[in-house]
């Protein structure tokens, strides 16, 4: 009978060892699912970070900074507005609303009315690359999408780009940076075509008796060629110094007046600083003129040259005070 009785207890232990077990593993799942469903919780009260907003273009940027409304009407009026969306990179110096107004009283209605111009000044203000301030301030300049060059210098904590401002810097695009400056960048003046020494000459107004000896003479082709040629040019004034009928004598006698002519001509560019270290010079007429310096004065044998060095596209003048007559034969 006691071996019944342990028999039956150590029976029922192992019964409970099972049923302990048991309980364990649905306390464990409870546990699991209760640090499941708290953790649940944890991730609805704490909100998901917010990505990072990513810049817009430099052209987004300028419409939503509210200061640059002028230089947005004039990218639209240019048709650029497409290109600085563009992927770039691109550096823009952007002058402000203010900049703007800087300018002359109807600049800027004036220049939204000529695309042109208004293209090539507004590409001005932009350099290629992503050129941040800190690459700015090592440079003395740089070229533009225009084609010309814009000067850097730096005094101080001044930076300017021309004579304007650098007044915030590293404004970063997805395309690109931009720069505030406080001034209106103009490119330069495109340098005007010199023109041959016939133009000039009927240009300045100052030697109708010379042009019309010249057609007289039948030498305007010969001075509006590739020369160079350094030309004695006399005045109207100095021509009217020759004897009373002189010129209509000569008009009408052309191998004389073709000499005289001839006579104011030197083969070569020979500008004034090499004139004077000249004793004589050689003209295409053949003959030779005398060239003499006492201070300031310089003289092509009686006649004083009172202008040197106008310009022109195939040589120089000189202008002289006298008409200058070879030597006869």
């Amino acid at each position: 009978m006691l071996r019944n009785i342990v028999g039956r207890t150590v029976g029922s232990g192992a019964v409970w060892r099972q049923h302990f077990r048991k309980l364990g593993v649905v306390a464990a799942l409870g546990a699991a699912l209760l640090l499941l469903a708290a953790c649940g919780a944890d991730a609805e009260s704490t909100p998901a970070a917010e990505p990072e907003a990513q810049p817009g273009t430099i052209v987004d940027i300028a419409v939503d900074d509210g200061r640059f409304q002028t230089l947005v009407a004039a990218l639209q009026a240019a048709g650029l507005v497409e290109t600085l969306q563009g992927a770039g990179p691109f550096t823009v110096f952007a002058p402000t609303d203010d900049a703007f107004a800087k300018l002359p009283e109807g600049t800027v209605d004036a220049l939204l009315q000529d695309v042109p111009t208004l293209t090539d000044i507004l590409l001005y203000h932009v350099v290629s690359g992503n050129v941040k301030a800190a690459d700015v301030v090592k440079l003395d300049m740089a070229t533009t999408a225009q084609g010309e060059s814009v000067s850097i210098t730096v005094d101080g904590d001044t930076v300017r780009i021309n004579d304007a401002q650098v007044i915030i810097t590293d404004i970063e695009a997805s395309n690109g940076t931009i720069h505030v400056i406080d001034t209106v960048l103009l490119p330069p003046e495109p340098e005007a075509e010199l023109g041959t020494i016939v133009d000039i000459a009927v240009g300045d107004g100052r030697f109708a008796t010379l042009v019309a000896a010249l057609q007289a003479a039948d030498l305007v082709e010969t001075l509006q060629g590739a020369g160079p040629f350094t030309v004695f040019a006399p005045t109207d004034d100095a021509f009217a110094k020759l004897p009373e009928g002189t010129v209509a004598g000569l008009l009408n006698d052309i191998p004389t007046l073709t000499d005289i002519l001839l006579y104011h001509v030197v083969a070569g560019n020979v500008m004034a600083a090499d004139v004077v270290k000249l004793d004589a010079a050689t003209t295409v007429q053949g003959g030779d003129v005398s060239i003499t310096v006492d201070g300031d004065t310089v003289r092509i044998n009686d006649a004083q040259v009172v202008i040197t060095d106008i310009a022109a596209a195939n040589g120089t003048i000189h202008v002289i005070d006298t008409v200058l007559v070879p030597p006869q034969n």
